[in-house]
């Protein structure tokens, strides 16, 4: 072939190319145009406006929304064959369940049941499943396995949908309910479940056993309770299981009274070896926290069987207060290899050894750990001077392998809700999605998220795969623009802002905690109240520009009150001001990688090593000039 003719059809086929790829992204634009105004239109669908703008979709991957939402509108039995049909396409996909249940409940209130039990699939809907079994029983299937499947719905700690009385009586009525439940449902609503039912499963006991429902009731409200000989007459196997239980609440509340009464206690009543282990051990890990004066022979108490990870936090911690080198070099020496295999057993057990005169034992276990991109190997780094290691293995895919991924009906309406912003229906379309595939191609998607800009889901996905050492794709400079502008207003680093946001929401802009902290830097609504000097909106709180404007504006309020020190205010982003003030109170100088293993909430403790850890990788990745996070720490002291 000519060489000038080569390069003319090389060129061609490029621009063929690169047109092509033009003409797919403003065709996908001008469609999520029209399938947003089909919206508007979906409760009209018998319109001219709807059928023309919904026809022009028939390739679009989201179409199938709005079937469902169509469906949804105003549920008729003259839509049963569709919806079947409907149903039987999407199955297990997330259009599935929003239509099913609601095309189950318009049958149940219409009490359809041939339909509703044929509709019916395998559910956590506590109504429906009750419903499923009443219709079962009317129809005169065999009644055990029915019953059978009752118990589990029946034996739960909250009342249930008064849908359920109904099968729930003719389950009491075949005599299934032994006083071994009642007691059990008891346990489980005083425990953590709901308290207001109590009174009602008291009723349920034997006449001579219902002073322990109201027994469970009163600890229940009041733990010290369990102080007072009058209330447990009978020492019985039951009253044990209330007082094992109110130890356990009074050893937070009061930790002289809970130690008190299991002194007196212990030997008259008759808990279990078990129990008296397990009581040792939530007291040792208690009163440690706590920095009571009893911690050191509670926690030498503990039997090794429940030597577990927290536990041995706090042997560790309780030492490492006193800075008793030479127990906690004992300590070390003692805890089982896998323990001995941690990061954090490693750059403990090098500080015991440099603090106990062998410099050069120490350094070589610390020289050792500094290999590894994590939060003791940054520290074991920063002590020894030697520079960090990210560790850092691409995962590289090709464009013929993501192609071949990408080609799932929910891939497409995953990536599609993902750019109409619709977060959370991306997420549910990704993990059904995710569910199907193997682990190789687990990884392929997310590196096809990554490219997309979807950050949050490689992160997940990778540590959910177990592959950590892809630093680009666990680490990406999100909201990079937002982030640096708000950063260099406020003054503050923001390789800090891009470490915090990516511990608090791994960059989902629609990020809710179970506290009500909200967007990409988790903001109480309270505290974005008084940032910002007025009300503010959810909707307003959730933008990514307003949240990180008023995140970096509080990093740099927290960093103010404790004088510049970063880890303090840190600790404050995670507990609140007040509760960091009260655990420095009564300090005196403290090394602060001691302080930040000493801290009492787990969640914080972790979440400053974290953010600690994401700031230098970010420091890195980044270039900034900022001075490294742990080169500040190994020579800071924590003062009150």
């Amino acid at each position: 072939m000519n060489l000038n003719l080569a390069k003319f059809l090389f060129s061609y086929l490029l621009i063929l190319s690169c047109s092509i790829h033009t003409v797919s992204a403003q065709t996908n634009n001008d469609q999520r145009k029209i399938f947003k105004e089909a919206e508007k239109h979906v409760w009209q669908a018998h319109t001219r406006t709807y059928k023309n703008l919904y026809n022009q979709l028939h390739y679009y991957p989201l179409q199938p929304y709005l079937d469902q939402r169509r469906l949804l509108h105003k549920i008729k039995l003259s839509d049963a064959a569709e919806i079947e049909t409907f149903l039987d396409k999407y199955r297990g996909t997330p259009l599935d369940w929003p239509l099913r249940k609601n095309w189950l409940k318009y049958l149940a209130k219409r009490k359809r049941k041939s339909l509703f039990l044929k509709f019916f699939k395998p559910n956590t809907d506590a109504m429906l499943n009750c419903t499923k079994l009443s219709y079962q029983l009317d129809a005169g299937m065999p009644k055990q396995p029915i019953f059978k499947a009752v118990e589990p719905l029946w034996l739960v700690g909250k009342s249930q949908h008064k849908t359920c009385d109904k099968v729930f009586k003719q389950w009491i009525a075949a005599d299934n309910l032994t006083p071994s439940l009642v007691w059990r449902r008891l346990a489980l609503a005083a425990d953590g479940g709901k308290h207001t039912l109590i009174p009602y499963l008291t009723s349920l006991l034997p006449k001579e056993e219902q002073y322990l429902g109201k027994l469970w009731h009163k600890v229940r409200r009041d733990p010290a309770k369990v102080s007072k000989a009058k209330y447990f007459p009978n020492k019985n196997k039951k009253e044990t299981q209330i007082l094992y239980y109110g130890l356990k609440r009074l050893i937070w509340r009061d930790p002289d009274l809970a130690i008190k009464t299991y002194n007196n206690i212990s030997s008259s009543v008759g808990f279990t070896d078990k129990q008296k282990k397990q009581l040792v051990a939530k007291f040792a890990i208690a009163l440690a926290s706590k920095n009571h004066k009893q911690a050191p022979q509670w926690l030498a108490k503990v039997d090794d069987s429940f030597l577990s990870e927290n536990m041995v936090q706090w042997q560790l911690a309780q030492l490492l207060r006193e800075q008793n080198w030479q127990d906690i070099n004992q300590l070390l020496s003692s805890l089982p290899q896998k323990i001995q295999e941690t990061s954090q057993w490693q750059y403990w057990h090098g500080r015991s050894q440099i603090a106990l005169g062998n410099k050069e034992q120490g350094e070589n276990v610390l020289a050792e750990l500094a290999k590894r991109r994590h939060y003791y190997g940054f520290l074991a780094a920063s002590k020894l001077e030697l520079p960090i290691s990210l560790q850092n293995q691409p995962l590289k895919f090709t464009q013929q392998e993501k192609n071949r991924v990408l080609e799932n009906d929910s891939a497409k309406r995953a990536f599609e809700l993902f750019h109409l912003q619709r977060f959370s229906h991306a997420r549910k379309e990704w993990n059904y999605w995710l569910s199907k595939l193997n682990k190789n191609d687990k990884l392929v998607a997310a590196s096809i998220a990554f490219d997309n800009g979807w950050f949050d889901r490689p992160i997940f996905t990778l540590a959910q795969q177990g592959y950590l050492n892809d630093v680009d794709l666990r680490f990406p400079i999100a909201y990079e623009n937002h982030i640096n502008k708000y950063a260099k207003k406020a003054d503050i680093d923001a390789s800090w802002a891009l470490a915090i946001t990516r511990r608090e929401s791994s960059f989902m802009a629609d990020a809710h905690s179970s506290a009500g902290a909200k967007g990409l830097m988790q903001l109480m609504p309270q505290t974005a109240k008084q940032l910002a000097r007025r009300s503010v909106s959810t909707k307003y709180i959730l933008k990514a520009d307003n949240n990180i404007h008023l995140g970096t504006k509080y990093l740099k309020k927290l960093l103010d009150q404790y004088q510049g020190n970063a880890v303090l205010a840190t600790a404050s982003y995670n507990a609140g001001p007040h509760r960091v003030r009260k655990w420095i109170s009564k300090l005196d100088n403290m090394p602060a990688d001691i302080w930040i293993e000493t801290i009492p909430f787990k969640e914080t403790r972790e979440y400053v090593k974290s953010v600690m850890a994401y700031q230098q990788i970010y420091q890195h990745k980044t270039g900034a000039k900022h001075d490294s996070p742990f080169e500040s720490l190994v020579n800071m002291q924590i003062t009150p």
